[in-house]
């Protein structure tokens, strides 16, 4: 076969020196062009696409039109990358901070400067993860991988919220948690020791289930299954957030301190549900959707964030806000300014075991959209090994969190809006993101932002982001086909994890062991944190009937 002539006239074949030398000036060009030119830099991009509002006539010149597309190790202009990388890090702002608020302020009762603390390692943990799932590391002599490869970003998980809260209400009541003469909760970063303990020990399971076939994890957990887990975090979270919306988890009901809501020390102290606390939340809620109708492709795709500053400008213009944490906030913050004192509790072994295998499963879904969406193959075994990828580096990901104070981490597909809207999944714009993530949660005074915020304000954007996640969980089932088992199954697993939602306390009395046994107390505690957590007893339960039940595909009866 005849070879295609070298672009390099020579008579001699160059030497492995020579090819190395000329490589290494190619790449050199290359950087130089990229980083010195305006083809580089801004490109041809149409930089007016991503802010012309949705308004006529402002909009006629884009109706119907699609930005060029940028796939995963394409070359994006310097100047885009910033801007988009800084979307995808805005997306995820939300997102990051709902769950260390949640659990430092309406959980674990931590002070100020721990609650700002959780929200900065937050950040810092979820940029690492993010820049190794964009990454894809191979590991050395085997067909693993560590991420995705794509530009899938990877955040806090919802799931342990409802976990860690339940386990929080069990020490309050058990009084291993403090409490004030007046019967007040006090801080007990104890219990979060506990719970971050308790993950190091249990997030070996999801990276181990990064070995076991995508197959094999969709027969065991099919979409009757994942549908229903996530329909049942979101209807638990949106209860919690409409606690905040009404001015805090805390004064709900709350006696002396917490006599009215955020606390009695507030700049604007009023009764929890007032009507004032109420429109706060409100501006949030409204905001969003004002954004969504007439809002530019940036402005869309961080309508969460964009809503949660106008509420924060409202409250901060009617009195609601205190600069005092703020300008006690150091400027600056890592992971381990503050620690928590480790242990593993019994009682949460089981709990966050179930919670770690559904990790690895409903990471899945994420995965596959963010791959359809970034136009790479949604099967065969380049796609099975983004798959494998993925949950490991949720698994590892989680597991340098908790090293880190941090919460558990899990691949999330909020981001994939700003994907679509703009035509760019180059991940790029990932490893940006993951740079203004690390510098959101290095940077001390944003995350002191966050824990200074009304929790009316939150609470207006936490249920509409937890509603998102009851969105999901629809749009898994609406992919179920209905027939009599999978009915069934769906019957028996909603039934079963709607009961502790709409009764927290039905089997509080059920296992009430108060023996010397410490080991069989611990059992029981681990039981009833199994029962009591919605979606956990139902993974339990539509698993088992997924396994057991026969397929009886003759049977074909009509709705009831």
């Amino acid at each position: 076969m005849e070879s295609k002539s070298s672009p390099i006239s020579t008579e001699e074949s160059p030497s492995h020196t020579t090819g190395e030398v000329l490589h290494a000036s190619s790449k050199w060009g290359y950087w130089k062009h990229y980083l010195t030119s305006r083809d580089g830099w801004i490109g041809d991009y149409d930089y007016m696409y991503l802010i012309t509002p949705n308004i006529y006539p402002l909009n006629k010149r884009y109706k119907g039109a699609e930005p060029p597309f940028y796939g995963l190790n394409d070359e994006v202009p310097i100047l885009l990358t910033i801007i988009l990388g800084l979307q995808h890090a805005l997306t995820m702002i939300g997102s990051v901070v709902s769950p260390p608020l949640a659990l430092a302020s309406g959980a674990f009762y931590l002070n100020s400067v721990q609650s700002q603390y959780l929200v900065s390692a937050a950040f810092i943990t979820t940029g690492i993860a993010t820049a190794l799932q964009v990454t894809r590391i191979h590991l050395f002599k085997t067909p693993l991988y560590i991420g995705t490869g794509l530009l899938s970003v990877v955040g806090p998980t919802f799931d342990v919220i409802a976990v860690a809260m339940n386990y929080a209400d069990t020490r309050y009541n058990n009084d291993s948690c403090p409490t004030d003469e007046n019967g007040s909760r006090l801080p007990c970063p104890e219990a979060w020791g506990a719970v971050l303990g308790t993950c190091l020990c249990t997030v070996w399971i999801q990276i181990l289930m990064s070995l076991v076939a995508p197959k094999v994890l969709n027969r065991i957990f099919p979409k009757v299954v994942t549908g229903t887990l996530l329909l049942l975090v979101g209807v638990y979270l949106i209860s919690s957030g409409m606690e905040n919306w009404g001015g805090s988890s805390n004064c709900d009901g709350g006696t002396g301190y917490y006599a009215l809501c955020p606390n009695v020390d507030a700049p604007k102290p009023l009764p929890w549900g007032d009507p004032k606390l109420i429109g706060l939340g409100f501006s949030v809620f409204a905001t969003i959707i004002f954004v969504e109708f007439v809002g530019s492709p940036l402005m869309k795709s961080a309508s969460v964030i964009l809503g949660l500053a106008v509420g924060c400008a409202i409250s901060g213009a009617t009195g609601y806000w205190s600069r005092d944490e703020i300008d006690a906030a150091p400027v600056g913050t890592f992971l381990w300014v503050h620690t928590f004192p480790l242990s593993v509790d019994g009682a949460l072994v089981l709990p966050l075991l179930i919670m770690f295998v559904c990790e690895a499963v409903s990471c899945m879904p994420d995965i596959l959209a963010t791959a359809e969406i970034s136009r790479v193959d949604i099967e065969g075994r380049e796609f099975h090994s983004r798959i494998q990828g993925g949950i490991l580096c949720d698994g590892l990901g989680s597991l340098n969190s908790a090293l880190g104070t941090g919460l558990p981490m899990v691949s999330q597909a909020g981001n994939n809006g700003v994907i679509s809207l703009t035509g760019c999944a180059s991940r790029r714009a990932g490893w940006c993101a993951s740079a203004f993530l690390l510098l959101m949660g290095i940077f001390g005074k944003f995350g002191a932002v966050f824990g200074s915020m009304p929790p009316s304000v939150l609470g207006g954007m936490q249920v509409f982001l937890y509603s998102t996640i009851v969105v999901a969980g629809v749009r898994v089932l609406g992919l179920v086909d209905f027939n009599r088992r999978n009915r069934f199954i769906l019957t028996a697993s909603l039934g079963i994890g709607m009961m502790d939602i709409v009764s927290p306390s039905w089997f509080s009395s059920v296992l009430a062991y108060s023996g010397p046994n410490v080991h069989l107390q611990g059992f029981e505690q681990g039981i009833n944190q199994i029962v009591e957590t919605p979606f956990i007893i139902a993974a339990v339960v539509g698993v088992v009937l997924n396994l057991v039940l026969k397929e009886d595909e003759k049977v074909d009866t009509v709705l009831p």
